[in-house]
This record gives C-alpha cells, structure tokens and sequence, in this order.
C-alpha cells in the first residue's frame, strides 16, 4: 500500500486518502495561501503521506480568518 498520494498516483491507486491524523502530529502554517512558504509547507505534509490541511492554518491575508 502507497505511503503518500504521489506513491499510490505511481502504483495506480486513483482512490488514495492519507490515514487520518490528529492535528497535534501537523504542525499549523501562518504562510498565506499560494505563497512559496505555504506550498513547501503543503509538498512536505504530501510527501510525509499527512493530510494537506490542518484547521488553524491560516486561509485569508487578514490574521482574523485564522482560527
């Protein structure tokens, strides 16, 4: 079984979903949405086989849509 999505798209596994993780083993991101920081952010979660998106991560430029 594929470790990361990259590993199951190589193997076929068109249905791949990472095991689910606690949000203590994903450390939240301040970066700002589609900056480099934040997509290095996301391709590090990807290749550890981790859900892409914690729930404090920030998601708007205003730091008051973070939660």
């Amino acid at each position: 079984m594929a470790r990361s999505i990259l590993e199951a798209i190589k193997q076929g596994e068109w249905d791949f979903e990472p095991k689910c993780a606690d949000d203590d083993s994903i450390e939240a991101t301040g970066a700002l949405p589609g900056s480099t920081e934040k997509l290095s952010v996301l391709a590090e979660r990807l290749a550890q086989g981790l859900p892409l998106w914690h729930p404090s991560d920030r998601r708007s430029y205003n730091d008051a849509d973070r939660e």
